[in-house]
């Protein structure tokens, strides 16, 4: 128990390399015991996790269903009733007295009204319920759901427990670093929690919606019926979903290699063009292969690249100040 206590430690510097593996086991075992408990409250919620998750499909698909289906069944139920009509009156006995001309149209016009009253109430629903059921997404194999409920189950409970999992992360660092680079360490925790977090939700809410149009936009341009299985979907989901969060992480990334010497503000302005070209490329290897999920990666790393430099300056600047205090003191 004592060299448990020792290793768990991060004040202890002078660790060996064994101490460092077990101190590694130590934090992957507790990280894993914190993902294993998120998991399972995720799993309880599981059905209305992925009603959330779905929301950028349904969205996706609802606006792409008005601007093509609706218009077109709209037509085609209008012409129906024209037919019905000029059919029945060519059917009609000659000698039989003729229809009211303002009938027909009261009727026609009952008609048209009908149409545009369901195609309303279908934009006002929500969830699978505002699809029909060919544009819900399916299932091909017994065991797709059940898969897919644990891929979001897993997914959620990361989520949910990445405070917990970065902190061990953070503390597994620190106890390699000395002293005065530990409170950049606790520092970094809970931005990078929030970096996480964030960089998931921004790929769910803005970059989804935008990839998912282009896929159905595009789709519709070469002829082919967007049929997309649940597994796929929630794979292609919850995959961005952890590579935007992961690539959230780039200013603490930056901050702490900053802070800790081991990179220079000067190299990261010098290096900039050649770190944007590797962030393109990494997006391209990371996303499929659409220019609309490469760009939405790429440009967010650049962006966040330009933070994490500003974020090192404000606290070198910060520190140069605290230094310049003291000294005065010192005089």
């Amino acid at each position: 128990m004592a060299k448990i206590r020792k290793i768990l430690d991060p004040e202890n510097c002078t660790m060996s390399l064994g101490d460092h593996l077990e101190e590694l086991r130590a934090r992957l075992i507790l990280a894993i015991m914190g993902l294993a408990i998120g998991v399972i409250v995720a799993m309880t919620f599981g059905t209305h996790i992925l009603d959330f998750i779905k929301r950028p499909y349904v969205s996706a698909m609802s606006e792409w269903l008005q601007k093509t289906e609706m218009p077109r069944v709209k037509s085609e139920i209008s012409l129906f009733a024209e037919m019905f009509f000029d059919t029945l009156t060519a059917r009609l006995d000659p000698n039989a007295p003729q229809i009211d001309p303002h009938r027909i149209r009261f009727v026609r016009g009952v008609a048209t009204d009908t149409i545009d009253a369901w195609v309303k109430k279908t934009r006002s629903m929500t969830g699978d319920e505002a699809l029909p059921t060919y544009a819900r997404l399916q299932t091909l194999a017994p065991a797709e759901a059940f898969v897919a409920y644990m891929k979001v189950s897993f997914i959620s409970g990361l989520i949910l427990t990445s405070p917990w999992v970065f902190y061990q992360l953070w503390m597994f660092v620190a106890a390699g670093l000395y002293p005065a680079e530990r409170k950049y360490v606790h520092t970094a925790v809970p931005f990078s929690t929030a970096l996480f977090i964030t960089g998931a939700l921004f790929f769910l809410f803005v970059i989804a919606p935008l990839t998912l149009r282009f896929f159905l936009g595009f789709g519709d341009l070469v002829g082919t019926a967007s049929n997309w299985t649940l597994d796929r979907y929630i794979s292609f989901v919850t995959v961005l979903m952890l590579v935007f969060g992961v690539a959230f992480q780039t200013p603490i990334a930056i901050f702490i290699l900053v802070r800790t010497g081991l990179v220079s503000i000067a190299t990261l302005r010098n290096v900039r063009k050649y770190v944007i070209l590797g962030m393109f490329f990494v997006s391209a290897v990371a996303t499929p292969p659409d220019v609309v999920s490469q760009i939405s990666l790429a440009v967010p790393l650049c962006a966040l690249y330009e933070l994490g430099i500003l974020l090192a300056l404000f606290a070198e600047k910060k520190a140069r100040q605290k230094d310049e205090q003291e000294s005065q003191s010192t005089q």
